[in-house]
């Protein structure tokens, strides 16, 4: 299997649906140029290689975009792949006093916002 393969399998698994379908929604999403990079980018060690399993790099995902701040949407999308990858609500919660802490409470503040959101969307909480 190469790179694009294994890229292809990670976004199916996360969302839910077939390598297929998941290549449908990232080239009507971001074009295929852009979607293309995503698969090569997932399918490399990012998602792939131990000893990390998929719930530790979920979460860690999770804290770096709640870091960054100004990525909502993608913060929002990321939360329910950490629950799908076996993280907990109290996890991510717990996670966001962290991430205040060493990024700051303007930042985190909004980051628990879309994380309680998320996580009562889902009925998580």
């Amino acid at each position: 299997m190469n790179r694009r393969e294994r890229g292809l399998e990670v976004y199916g698994a996360q969302f839910g649906v077939s390598p297929e379908e998941a290549e449908q929604r990232m080239v009507e999403a971001f074009g295929s140029g852009f979607a293309e990079e995503a698969f090569a980018a997932a399918g490399g060690g990012a998602w792939q290689d131990e000893p990390l399993t998929r719930r530790d790099r979920s979460l860690v995902v999770v804290a770096v975009l709640a870091a960054q701040g100004g990525v909502e949407e993608r913060l929002r999308t990321h939360v329910g792949f950490a629950l799908a990858n076996g993280a907990t609500a109290d996890e991510l919660e717990a996670l966001m006093i962290l991430v205040a802490v060493y990024a700051g409470f303007p930042r985190a503040s909004v980051a628990m916002e879309v994380v309680r959101d998320e996580l009562a969307r889902l009925g998580a909480r």
